[in-house]
């Protein structure tokens, strides 16, 4: 696992947050991962904190059981980032157990931007871990992504 950086949010132009704005340019980070040429971004929020009409004209699920993992990749060119189509699959799981759920993900396009998308139960104050394979270039094997993240059910 390569290590990550925090970018704010407003350098994301292919990133699903910003793209449905679901979220303050100010407050709110983003992870990535450099590979190459390739940004690699992700990020886990509780669907909860998705506005009612977002989450229903994309067809996702709120809950404060529930969270989104968003995965978008961009590519530097000639100084400027462009969004990648980039398919993804993985896991999300205990930290230390064997107990991996596979994660279901699609394509949410939203004008250029488009990111790789998935619903998962969270797992109340428990850290989970996150391994992924972004497939950024299909000429190239699959980069290897992965993240612990805690999340906290607000009842």
């Amino acid at each position: 696992m390569s290590s990550h950086r925090i970018l704010p949010l407003r350098h994301l132009a292919a990133g699903l947050l910003l793209a449905l704005g679901l979220l303050s340019l100010s407050a709110q980070a983003q992870q990535y991962e450099q590979v190459g040429a390739y940004q690699i971004h992700y990020s886990a929020v509780s669907t909860d904190f998705l506005p009612a009409s977002v989450a229903e004209a994309h067809g996702i699920q709120r809950s404060p059981a529930m969270a989104l993992l968003n995965v978008s990749v961009l590519e530097e060119v000639e100084g400027e980032l462009r969004p990648v189509n980039a398919p993804v699959s993985g896991t999300v799981g205990e930290l230390q157990g064997q107990n991996r759920t596979p994660l279901e993900f699609r394509t949410l396009r939203e004008g250029n931007t488009q990111s790789q998308v998935a619903v998962f139960r969270i797992r109340d104050d428990e850290p989970m871990r996150f391994d992924l394979e972004v497939r950024y270039d299909r000429n190239r094997q699959p980069a290897e992504v992965g993240f612990v993240q805690r999340f906290h059910i607000d009842r």
